[in-house]
């Protein structure tokens, strides 16, 4: 056991040391918790790593990488010695801080302090939602704990505590936490930065909290995990006492946290822990411990589940069927199959729509959960079967309360775990989720985020509640797709779009005014990002608008036509889509020769000058007063609009 600990310890080290960079300090101070989290509890197999009924293990402090991926490697994952010795070099299998899809074994990328906390908190919703739907009494057929481990760091981020606060108030049973307390961060003693009393704030919380006083005593580690595994009520919190650079020159010290310690101090250490093998060595003693402790019997686990499913099937056939389409990634939708068009001369605001489109797909899609940050009256975003709680764990309705930063990394940790999880907010509240949206992209994760109250059009809350750069904000971000429907139909196909996805999370801006349904559209054009709206055959320029703009635009095209001036009207509800297509498709739209173009969007105007020459956007704060009033103070009106496009001289 002993060698195993510092096996994971030193190939921890000696990934660092070849690097020149990483933490050594939560590799020496957590490895006791990574094995026996790895080798007495974690029901995981390395050859079903999507196994639907596996313990999750989220790093939340992912600049712990190292250690993981140390573990990762003794456990059989696909992480070679050769994998360990590129550690943070340039598209290796061993980044920086855990990633998601690109390391096997990991559950969810981390680094950002407090994000996997988060994400765990979702994962166990997750499994309490999916063991109340398909689990019976004789058949336990989803029945898993979710495990983080945490530093003191993660602990003061906002997100952490947001995530935290909900857990226990849902009684979370199944989400332990250890906690790597070793009262040091990097700027010095936690004694500089906080004052709390971890065991009244967590039991506060309505956590159960425990403490191991030695964090090298695996004996009281492990019962203390069982422990926590026997409480179903309420989430557990294990207060772990650990030494940081243990063993080290450094130990106890702030500076081991991230620096490396060096080949000639860690050859130091080899023989004081009296661990006398060479860089990457693992001697057959060490391996056959992680075979039989948690290759072996993470197998037999998923032996034993398997049997159980087939059992399962047997007795309720159409359940098993529907479980097998859940894991096999078989259960998809047609929004356009469920709601027919709304007919032109419609007016309700996009966000009504997007209500009417949310309970459309929540009754056909039992996968679809989610809910709003204290706002399903003003956003229309709520989920199905009432409120989740572990009273009645088969609402899909999550009331995160005002917590908009945990409720995105909730719902990243629900898409982890293959759900579609949907949050629901102010749009200029977008900035409080941002990390997570970040994250959500990097992963590749089909979240998706709804966010209402779209533009200055909010009106009386004023500039603090009406979103400028936002649009920019989450435009400029990779693998990221936001869609800014201008009427009911198009908020349909933006669903449609946001279901269709596998690999990127999606966006849906919507407005608080009503819009009017103008003109006919199709699923085939919106999905292309871009279309022609309305046309003139003789058409002089073009009008490119998104959102409420798109009736703005066509208002302008007529009073236009007035006067014997012909232009083009574009609607571009998703630009990053647009930018996809083929050059010949977007020669269609956007035809080159025609120059004399004008972008229309309530918003930071910076991004539209790829397709336009002139934009009439906002690049000031906004104003309080009525909605309607404050579209003409900012000139988007028919005359304004005309007017400068008019002046265009192309």
């Amino acid at each position: 056991m002993e060698k195993s600990i510092n096996a994971i310890r030193f190939l921890g080290l000696d990934q660092i040391n070849k690097a020149n960079s990483g933490h050594p300090g939560i590799v020496l101070g957590a490895a006791p918790m990574m094995y026996t989290l790895f080798t007495k509890h974690l029901r995981v197999t390395p050859s079903e790593t999507d196994w639907i009924n596996r313990d999750r293990f989220v790093l939340s402090a992912g600049h712990g990488s190292a250690m993981l991926y140390a573990t990762l490697h003794l456990c059989g994952f696909d992480v070679t010695i050769d994998d360990l010795k590129d550690f943070r070099q340039i598209n290796s299998k061993t980044p920086g801080h855990p990633e998601y899809k690109h390391t096997d074994g990991v559950e969810a990328t981390t680094g950002p302090l407090g994000q996997g906390i988060g994400n765990a908190t979702g994962m166990a919703i997750a499994e309490a939602y999916l063991a109340a739907k398909f689990n019976k009494e004789k058949h336990q057929i989803i029945d898993h704990f979710t495990y983080t481990l945490c530093g003191d760091g993660d602990l003061q981020e906002g997100v952490a505590q947001e995530a935290m606060s909900l857990a226990g108030h849902l009684g979370l049973g199944k989400l332990i936490v250890l906690y790597d307390s070793n009262d040091v961060q990097l700027d010095g003693p936690t004694t500089e930065a906080i004052t709390e009393d971890i065991k009244g704030k967590y039991e506060a919380m309505n956590w159960h909290y425990s403490r191991v006083e030695d964090g090298n005593d695996v004996e009281a580690l492990n019962e203390a995990i069982n422990t926590a595994k026997e409480v179903t009520d309420k989430p557990s919190i294990i207060e772990v006492k650990t030494v940081i650079g243990f063993g080290s020159s450094k130990a106890g010290k702030s500076d081991a946290h991230g620096k490396p310690l060096g080949e000639e101090e860690t050859n130091k250490m080899r023989q004081a822990f009296d661990y006398e093998t060479k860089p990457f060595e693992v001697s057959a003693e060490v391996f056959e411990d992680f075979r039989e402790n948690s290759r072996k019997r993470g197998y037999m686990d998923y032996s034993e589940w398997e049997t159980r499913l087939e059992e399962y099937e047997t007795e309720y056939p159409e359940l098993g069927e529907e479980l097998r389409a859940f894991m096999n990634d078989e259960i998809t939708i047609n929004v356009n199959d469920l709601l027919a068009p709304q007919p032109i001369g419609t007016k309700e605001a996009t966000r009504v729509s997007s209500g009417r489109t949310v309970d459309a797909i929540s009754k056909n899609l039992f996968t679809f959960i989610g809910g709003s940050a204290d706002l399903s009256s003003s956003t229309k975003v709520s989920g199905l079967n009432g409120n989740f709680s572990m009273a009645t764990p088969q609402g899909r309705n999550i009331n995160f309360g005002v917590r908009e930063h945990a409720m995105a990394a909730i719902v990243n940790g629900l898409t982890l775990h293959d759900l579609r999880g949907f949050t629901g907010g102010f749009f200029v509240f977008s900035d409080y989720m941002k990390p997570s949206l970040r994250l959500a992209a990097i992963m590749g994760i089909p979240s998706l985020f709804v966010f209402t109250h779209d533009s200055v059009a909010v009106g009386e809350d004023g500039p603090t509640h009406e979103p400028i750069e936002q649009l920019s904000m989450l435009r400029t971000m990779p693998n990221f797709k936001v869609y800014r429907p201008m009427d009911a139909n198009e908020t349909q196909f933006a669903y449609q779009c946001a279901l269709d996805s596998t690999d990127h999370p999606s966006a849906i801006v919507l407005t608080r005014q009503d819009v009017e349904v103008k003109t006919e559209t199709s699923f085939e054009d919106f999905k292309k990002g871009a279309y022609v709206v309305k046309d003139y055959e003789n058409y002089e320029g073009i009008l490119i608008a998104t959102g409420s703009e798109v009736n703005l635009a066509l208002d302008v095209q007529a009073a236009l036509a007035e006067d014997d001036v012909y232009v083009r009207v574009v609607s571009m509800p998703c630009m990053e889509t647009f930018k996809e297509q083929s050059d010949e498709y977007k020669e269609s739209i956007l035809p080159k020769e025609k120059t004399k173009r004008l972008a229309i969007e309530l918003g930071a105007p910076d991004l539209w000058y790829q397709f336009a020459s002139h934009v009439k956007g906002i690049d000031r704060f906004g104003v309080s007063g009525d909605g309607a009033e404050a579209l003409k103070y900012f000139g988007f009106d028919v005359d304004t609009v005309k007017e400068l496009y008019l002046n265009i001289k192309d």
